[in-house]
Parts: structure tokens; sequence; C-alpha cells
């Protein structure tokens, strides 16, 4: 098993050198940074011009593969190298890059257009997670960090997915040591007074859901202490807000941690496919994350 890194060439942003260091030093694995460059067209009448494009993408490849050798030299202690190939497409040749190297998860950065400390997917990083059969994790832009991952926080819905995805990510706190921190995440429009019984009605609803979700977390801190895990290795919390921003920035983050997402279960392959909440909680993390794949059906 290794660990992947997509690294363009001239890339300004060694985050996702440093994400994949970070998952490196707590999975005790090696690391791999690919860049990809464009592929000539290789037909005859292109001849003359297609060999000048393919010298000028070889010699991008070799920048690339040397800025992130740089890169890893500031994290000596991680087994990591670098190399190039050429393709048609930057998201399908790191997908047959992860098969080839048996990574258990691609690791990328966000778009440059991104604020500081904040993911933002590239047009290429977007197509990746809505391929991908393996984990996806994304760097936050000017992501830096020196810490192992000390805690996983997932985001856990009750339904088949959530529970499916908790198996995983369970399995992953254990392997990397960290404590898992399972959070339900409610965003909703302001509670209005109790003045109609519309009003009152919808309070009822709500309060309800509330009970379900405190429900459903105690089944899932039976079920994961029945793996194995203590009390102090688990943290249950509910991240109520009226927007996105405000539930996710109403959990305290710290150094050393990871939020996973899992796919939409909209969608019955395999794959990393982004559903509405994935893609809001992606865009307002403070912190990396790993997009999981479905389980899928065969």
């Amino acid at each position: 098993m290794s660990i992947l890194v997509g690294y363009g060439p001239h890339n300004n942003d060694r985050s996702a050198i440093e994400l994949a260091c970070q998952l490196a030093r707590s999975e005790h694995q090696p690391v791999h940074a690919v860049a990809v460059v464009p592929k000539g067209w290789g037909t005859p009448a292109a001849a003359g011009t297609d060999r000048e494009f393919q010298a000028w993408a070889n010699d991008e490849g070799e920048v690339g593969a040397e800025q992130a050798r740089a890169a890893f030299a500031l994290h000596p202690g991680v087994e990591a190298s670098a190399s190039w190939v050429s393709g048609r497409s930057v998201p399908q040749s790191l997908l047959e890059q992860a098969a080839e190297r048996d990574a258990w998860v691609l690791v990328v950065g966000s778009s440059d257009e991104a604020d500081r400390g904040r993911i933002r997917l590239s047009s290429k990083t977007d197509r990746l997670v809505h391929s991908a059969p393996v984990p996806v994790a994304i760097a936050p832009r000017g992501y830096r960090t020196d810490s192992p991952v000390t805690r996983v926080t997932v985001g856990f819905r009750d339904d088949d997915a959530s529970w499916s995805m908790l198996t995983r990510v369970a399995q992953m706190s254990r392997r990397v040591g960290a404590r898992l921190r399972l959070v339900t995440f409610i965003v909703s429009p302001p509670r209005r007074s109790v003045t109609t019984t519309v009003t009152h009605a919808e309070t009822q609803v709500f309060n309800q859901w509330m009970i379900q979700v405190g429900l459903a977390q105690r089944e899932a801190a039976d079920y994961l202490q029945s793996k194995g895990f203590s009390e102090a290795d688990l943290e249950f919390r509910i991240a109520e807000g009226y927007h996105w921003a405000a539930a996710i920035g109403s959990l305290e983050w710290a150094d050393g941690d990871i939020l996973v997402v899992g796919s939409s279960t909209t969608n019955p392959v395999a794959r990393v496919f982004l559903g509405s909440s994935a893609s809001k909680i992606v865009r307002n993390s403070p912190v990396p994350v790993i997009a999981v794949p479905g389980k899928g059906t065969d």
C-alpha cells in the first residue's frame, strides 16, 4: 500500500505534499508524487511540431518531479519519491497511477483560487472526485503541519451509506492511532417563536429529529465500543447552524484533525460522488478532507 500525490509542474502550493506526508507519518507508508503532462498528438502530419511539444512536456514533467522532491526534502522522515507521466487526461492518468502503485488514497491540493486555509476544487480535481474508486484527500490551500493525524471527524447521517462508511473510517482511525469524532451536521433556518399551529408543528418535528439523532449516535457509540474503541477514543457531537459555515464553525478544530465525508447515496457505483451536502462540507472545512467512495453494488 502507498500514498499517491497529484503534483503539477510549477505548483506554487505544496499543500498536497504536506498532507501526504502527514498521512505517511501516521500510516508509515511510502509516498509517491506524480506530475501529469500533456501527451503529444502522435500523427505523421504533426511530426515536427509534436516532437517539439513532447520535448517541452517532458521538460515540464522533470520540473514537476524535481519540485516534488524538493518539497519532500522538508520531511526527511518520510519515504518519498517522485516521477512524471504523460497523458490525455490528468484525472485518468492519476487514477491509473493509483492502481499501478496500489495507493489506498490519492492526495490533491486546492485550486489556485481558493482562499488560504480553505478548500476549493479545480476543474480537474472536481472530475477526479466524481470518478475515483479510492479515497481522495484534499488539502486546504497553504496547508502546513508537522503533526500526524490525531483526530478523525466523520459526518454521520444515520443512513445505510453512513453506517457502511463508519466501519471503514473506524478502521482508518485505529490504523493511524487517532481519536474518532462522530458529528451529525444539522443545517436549518432560525426557528421562529411558537405563535401558530404551523410553527408549533415545525418545532415538534425538529425536536423529534434531535431525539432521533441522539439515539442514532448512542447506537453508533455501542457499535464502536464493540469494535474495541474506549470512551476516551470517541467523541460525539451535533453541529447545528443556520448555514453550513456556521454548523462546521461551531466545532473546534486543531492541528492533526482530518474530516471524512462519504459519497452521495444516490450514486450506486463505488466511486467518490459528492452530493450537495458533502460538497458544502468540503467547501467550508478548515481542515483536510478525505472523500470516501461508496460501498457500491456489484
